[in-house]
């Protein structure tokens, strides 16, 4: 029986953390099972914001590869390969601009937020404007059938599905729409207790080295009630015990929150708990990684081989597309 196609990417702009992990990675090794699964990272994308600076796509790009596959994809049963490989996703995202409004593209949200976030870059170009064009060809070059999405991202799915309705109905029609496969991506707190992201600094990134994870986690902001051990705390307030929700067991988390309530637990106590439950997800990833890193050919054959199924896919797409245009 055939499985249902989805597509996904990672924009390289910088090393993969535990967020990532948690919040996109593990769920897409879960697709595998039930999915004809598709990832990418999405080297051309970290061109719109950052093509002034380009120097680290490359060694981006190949450790988001080695963190895709330590993580647990798989490429017996999943697609994994570089957008830039592909050449046909820019030849579709080329038709694409020819038949999207303007009006389209100015009114997603993100267009005003990006350039308000980031005032000290230059992001008044076509390649900025025409995001969403590039990553509905990603979509739908694959005929991908779904998108895995949390629910606050299905509005920006949406402009992907009027493009696709839109050249469906002035040509022939070739893509299904594409479909949010919502998921459940939870706030993964970083050191500070902000968000986990790189531009925070806050970030405990899967290529850390063991004695790194544990200086970040030994470090950490925790409820700020508590000075000395001997004060109550609420571990609601405590980043720390927002890690503990994750990586622990449920049995952990209540001795946590008890023993932080009570003070009949201290935050270093705490912390330890908290550190052998992170290695144990980190360990098999940082074996895994090793290994890819000491063996740079396997890594470049799984991508060879990936890349080429992509490609085949990609270019029987463009060649119905073509034919539907009227191109000769």
């Amino acid at each position: 029986m055939n499985k249902e196609r989805v597509l996904s990417g990672m924009q390289a702009s910088g090393k993969l953390h535990i967020g990532n992990l948690v919040g996109a990675l593990s769920n897409w090794v879960k697709l595998q099972d039930n999915y004809d699964c598709y990832y990418f990272v999405a080297d051309w994308h970290s061109l719109t914001t950052g093509y002034a600076d380009t120097s680290s796509i490359k060694e981006s790009t190949k450790d988001i590869l080695i963190n895709f596959l330590a993580a647990g994809l798989d490429p017996e049963r999943c697609t994994i390969f570089i957008q830039s490989r592909v050449l046909e996703h820019a030849e579709l995202h080329l038709l694409l601009s020819m038949i999207t409004p303007l009006g389209w593209l100015e009114r997603v949200p993100t267009y005003k937020e990006k350039q308000q976030e980031l005032k000290d870059r230059d992001l008044s170009t076509y390649g900025f404007l025409g995001y969403p064009l590039l990553q509905t060809a990603d979509i739908i070059i694959y005929r991908a059938k779904y998108v895995p999405v949390g629910i606050d991202q299905v509005p920006h799915l949406e402009i992907s599905r009027e493009i696709t309705r839109r050249f469906n109905y002035l040509y022939k029609e070739i893509f299904p729409e594409p479909e949010a496969l919502l998921t459940e991506f939870p706030k993964v707190v970083g050191t500070d207790g902000r968000k986990m992201s790189k531009s925070y600094d806050n970030a405990i990134y899967l290529s850390d080295k063991p004695e790194e994870v544990e200086q970040k986690l030994r470090t950490m902001v925790t409820d700020p009630a508590r000075v000395k051990k001997t004060d109550a705390g609420n571990p609601e307030l405590s980043p720390v015990y927002q890690l503990h929700k994750i990586f622990s067991s449920k049995e952990e988390q209540e001795k946590v929150a008890v023993g932080c309530r009570t003070a009949g637990i201290g935050c270093i106590e705490c912390k330890k708990i908290l550190i052998k439950n992170v290695f144990k997800v980190m360990e098999p990833i940082w074996a895994r990684r090793n290994e890819l890193i000491n063996n740079p050919d396997v890594l470049h054959d799984i991508i060879k081989k990936g890349t080429k199924k992509a490609w085949k896919v990609a270019e029987e797409t463009m060649q119905l597309v073509r034919e539907a245009i009227g191109l000769y």
